[in-house]
């Protein structure tokens, strides 16, 4: 009779979903359970992955991709589309310039190059001390004060370009 050695059980806490060992993997495995890896549930979990990471990154899009089942380009475009989801780390500070049709007929176009301009970054960037990202949307829904800029979450209506360059140079500034 031969012995064999015993193997090797690889322990409960190494055990994770992803080779990276990256516990969020783990968090964001529980949302796609409780959604049954539904399609239809793609943008609620594109959302908890966002708040576990930060921004969606490709592995973290592809991880979903691969759990629901989905095409790559399906769960890149949903992530595209929208403009809460960001594939890019974000800045302590957000700007985001609404370009829908309202808000571009009164002047978004402007706004937009004037912030460009005057941050030195283009749009979906963000600067290069992590203080600010200067992202646009294609609707925010706001037409009727249009037009509409939003800062760190809070919509601003009726914008121009100097007042959105003057409250960008506050924050970087540290004001």
């Amino acid at each position: 009779m031969h012995s064999h050695p015993p193997a090797k059980v690889p322990d409960r806490a190494t055990v994770t979903t992803h080779p990276s060992g990256d516990k969020r993997f783990k968090l964001l495995d529980v949302t796609i359970k409780r959604h049954q890896a539904r399609q239809d549930a793609l943008i609620e979990i594109l959302h908890k992955a966002q708040e576990l990471f930060g921004y969606l990154e490709d592995d973290v899009l592809l991880y979903v991709s691969r759990s629901l089942k989905l095409p790559p380009s399906r769960v890149y475009g949903v992530a595209t589309f929208y403009h809460l989801f960001s594939l890019a780390p974000q800045g302590v500070h957000t700007c985001t310039v609404c370009t829908g049709t309202a808000c571009y007929v009164k002047g978004a176009a402007q706004i937009l190059a004037a912030v460009e301009q005057s941050v030195k970054i283009r749009a979906g960037e963000t600067t290069a001390d992590k203080q600010l990202s200067l992202l646009t949307a294609r609707c925010l829904g706001a037409c009727g004060i249009a037009p509409a800029v939003v800062f760190d979450g809070t919509v601003c209506g009726h914008q121009t370009a100097e007042s959105t360059c003057d409250r960008l140079k506050e924050w970087l500034e540290g004001r």
